[in-house]
């Protein structure tokens, strides 16, 4: 099963992709769908349903995983982050794939062993998990451990 993951971002939205066969995961990718700052609010969205259309036509994955909604202090960042998180979840629903949300406090549970852990935290997990020869960069770190949670969690949504 190739299950894709996403850290959706307005500036940038990191992705990671891997294989999980046997209960074990195998990278395969991971990086970076960065914004032109300048770029209007459509002109950015437009950029990340293309890059991530381009990643599902290239990876074929079976299933997404993505960070859950939580709560911004800032009420300017929740809108872009939900704008963002909208362009990702349509984009995977007009491909057809499954997607699987997760709390971030459960992605770092799951990766890490404590639901507080630092980014710096979370990169050295996912680097150690699917033994990578460095450090990936923090928005694709995340990615791949929603990835690499879902893949955890595959028996307990009923996935084989």
């Amino acid at each position: 099963m190739i299950i894709l993951g996403i850290d959706p971002g307005s500036r940038i939205t990191g992705y990671g992709v891997i294989e999980w066969v046997n209960r074990k995961a195998r990278y395969v990718d991971s990086g970076c769908i960065r914004m032109d700052v300048k770029a209007t609010t459509g002109n950015r969205l437009k950029t990340i349903f293309e890059g991530l259309d381009q990643l599902i036509g290239l990876y074929q994955p079976d299933q997404l995983s993505i960070e859950q909604v939580f709560v911004h202090k800032n009420p300017q960042s929740a809108l872009k982050l939900g704008q963002a998180r909208g362009v990702v979840l349509c984009a995977a629903a007009l491909a057809g794939l499954e997607i699987y949300e997760y709390s971030a406090t459960r992605i770092k549970q799951t990766v890490v062993g404590n639901g507080h852990a630092t980014k710096d935290q979370v990169q050295h997990m996912v680097e150690h998990l699917l033994k990578l020869n460095g450090k990936p960069q923090a928005d694709a770190a995340d990615a791949l451990a929603a990835a690499l949670t879902h893949g955890f969690h595959l028996p307990m949504v009923g996935v084989k």
